[in-house]
């Protein structure tokens, strides 16, 4: 029997994450009760002392045990926790001594969504990959340099941590804690009863590339706008570097430290974003995108498209693209 702390946070949590891990987990036992099979997964909700429930608007969670009084858990789930992160983290950092604790005694730890910033702030992460809502990537990075960020990818597993991309991603990150305890057949069943895409490793195709401008240099902010104003046309690192009046190693130190991205790979990431809203809003062809994004060839455009997307350019277009009804007459 496998027990299962879900915590319920100080502050504004989701509770998406707590009843919908909660409800998928029970099924699991409910299907394994059809089967013959005992119940898999003990489940608990898990508070702080002195707090005895999660509100958000009209809904209302309370714990079944305060952190206290469990001695041994099995897997620690930590739902994403909204706000200003510092000051999640100080609300709730009594959680922080147990959950250490407990990872130390063998017990495994997920996090979904930004509630990997709450386990960052264990510490356990150092090191590690770890995934997160592709919106908050580059706050994390500010925050915690010393984790492997890839916030391309919808799960991470490393060393008993795992931790899941934006919002929904959740739901894949379940599956696949289901597969490993109870199995594949359980795993595809719960799929199917729940409608979720299972095997989905990637956020990529969610991903809105809005320029990251959160930093303080201001002479990196006008060579982003600069490649945003003339994003069709062939723009090269010593262009852009003559433009400033910077030498070019000077530029691409400063632009990779405040964007977390080479000035080439900035400027594939606009003209790439450019090319999902023109797919999204017209009908157009790849190829002729392909060209108002500056792109000439075919080749390069669809590697490039599919390495930041996770899509070809053509099953971008038909996933995004409204071509029918709902219902048709």
């Amino acid at each position: 029997m496998k027990h299962v702390s879900i915590l319920v946070p100080r502050g504004h949590t989701s509770l998406t994450n707590i009843e919908g891990t909660y409800q998928i987990l029970s099924e699991v036992n409910s299907f394994r009760s059809a089967m013959g099979r005992s119940h898999l997964f003990t489940v608990q909700l898990v508070g702080l002392p002195d707090e005895s429930s999660q509100k958000s608007g009209l809904f209302t969670v309370n714990p079944d045990l305060q952190v206290q009084d469990v001695e041994k858990t099995d897997l620690i789930i930590i739902p994403a926790l909204f706000g200003n992160q510092r000051e999640v983290m100080t609300l709730n950092e009594k959680f922080i001594p147990w959950i250490i604790k407990q990872y130390e005694s063998g017990a495994e730890v997920a996090s979904f969504c930004i509630g990997a910033f709450f386990l960052a702030s264990t510490g356990l992460l150092k090191g590690k990959k770890c995934a997160t809502h592709w919106r908050f990537a580059n706050e994390f990075r500010a925050m915690f340099p010393d984790v492997d960020l890839v916030d391309d990818k919808i799960m991470t597993e490393d060393d008993g941590l795992y931790t899941s991309g934006g919002a929904y991603s959740y739901l894949n990150l379940l599956l696949y804690l289901v597969e490993k305890y109870a199995g594949r057949d359980i795993a595809i069943l719960i799929a199917k009863a729940f409608m979720i895409d299972i095997d989905r490793n990637s956020q990529s195709p969610f991903i809105i590339f809005e320029g990251q401008k959160t930093h303080n240099d201001e002479l990196i902010k006008k060579a982003q706008e600069f490649i945003e104003a003339n994003f069709q046309e062939k723009i090269t690192v010593d262009q852009l570097a003559d433009k400033l009046a910077l030498g070019r190693r000077n530029l691409e130190r400063r632009f990779k430290q405040a964007t977390s991205n080479t000035v080439m790979e900035y400027a594939q990431r606009v003209k790439i974003e450019a090319a999902k809203k023109s797919f999204e809003t017209n009908r157009k062809t790849i190829n002729e995108v392909m060209y108002d994004v500056g792109y000439s060839d075919v080749k390069a455009f669809r590697n490039t498209f599919k390495k930041i997307t996770g899509l070809s350019p053509i099953d971008y277009r038909n996933k995004y693209t409204k071509t029918t009804s709902l219902v048709e007459n």
